[in-house]
């Protein structure tokens, strides 16, 4: 009898859960929602769709002047004051208080209800091929600014009972040629899951996207040119590597890229989720059924397995 405890445990939580989900979703209206790296991508197209949805929209862009910014802003035409385009670099401490600013200036009647990390950025390239000087840029844009920006909103999303998205990516797992990338996936992941048990406490929940490959559909990562690649290595690696092999690997990555998902909606829908859903998932993977066994492949069995297989597909 005390052996089958823990199995009814289990199942109750799964039915409590499932009882949630099935509860009425969040009302937009009157709701703030801060978006990063609107520019393009999941972000672009997430604007858009909380904004007809009801909610009022911060749409953080890099270049407020660009065509997706613009875009957003003729959106926003047609219902001026529930989408507001403003310039926001993760990187830059004073952008992200002014977005503060900005958005306690223009709160509507229910508050501020959730915070969008989604800026980021991509780059392929084996670990020696990469200098020190874009290590630090990574770090700075994919963690790091979603940190600052996350430290900034805490207060409003405590005092709000709030939402906080995060942009991950199944390559938090495993890395095909973009391990600068995957570093700084897997480090936001252990910073979320920090943040969403200390968060509990004051009803702020944390969600993570680990979307699959659509690189089709964001744009975050063009393909790669081998010439300039090579271009770019030090005199060190150049004696190491030759140019044929620098051509093979970026004709891997760029076969990789072309298989991508064009439908970034799927990833939107996720989101969309994470911020209505009364019940939302700590983790909402977007991904092909081949990306998925990869990941159960790395996350259970031991290294050597996962390497083998990794090991395989770069041979080929």
């Amino acid at each position: 009898m005390w052996a089958a405890a823990p199995l009814l445990l289990l199942l109750l939580l799964l039915l409590a859960l499932r009882w949630r989900r099935g509860a009425a979703r969040l009302e937009p209206a009157g709701r703030a929602v801060l978006i990063t790296g609107c520019d393009s991508g999941f972000g672009h197209l997430l604007a858009l769709r909380l904004h007809r949805l009801g909610f009022t929209v911060f749409a953080g862009c890099l270049c407020p002047g660009g065509d997706g910014a613009r875009r957003l802003q003729r959106e926003a035409a047609a219902e001026p004051g529930r989408l507001r385009v403003l310039r926001l670099d993760v990187t830059r401490a004073r952008d992200v208080r002014e977005a503060k600013e900005m958005v306690l200036s223009h709160l509507p009647e229910r508050g501020f209800w959730g915070l969008v990390n989604n800026a980021g950025i991509s780059t392929f390239g084996e670990t020696g091929w990469l200098s020190m000087e874009t290590y630090e840029k990574f770090a700075d844009v994919n963690l790091l600014g979603s940190i600052r920006t996350t430290l900034e909103f805490l207060p409003l999303l405590r005092k709000y009972k709030g939402r906080i998205v995060f942009m991950s990516s199944i390559i938090a797992y495993f890395t095909l040629g973009n391990g600068i990338y995957s570093m700084t996936k897997a480090a936001i992941e252990k910073f979320c899951d920090a943040l969403r048990l200390e968060m509990k406490k004051f009803g702020v929940q944390v969600c993570i996207i680990q979307p699959g490959n659509y690189a089709r559909s964001t744009r975050i990562q063009p393909p790669v040119s081998a010439e300039e690649i090579w271009s770019e290595l030090s005199e060190e690696e150049k004696a190491v590597y030759n140019k044929e092999y620098v051509q093979e690997r970026a004709n891997f990555f760029n076969s990789i890229l072309s298989e991508g998902s064009t439908n970034g909606h799927e990833v939107v829908d996720a989101m969309v989720d994470a911020l209505t859903s009364p019940a939302p998932k700590a983790r909402y993977m977007v991904a092909k059924l081949k990306e998925k066994a990869l990941v159960f492949v790395c996350a259970l069995f031991p290294t050597v397995v996962m390497d083998s297989v990794l090991s395989y597909a770069l041979s080929k």
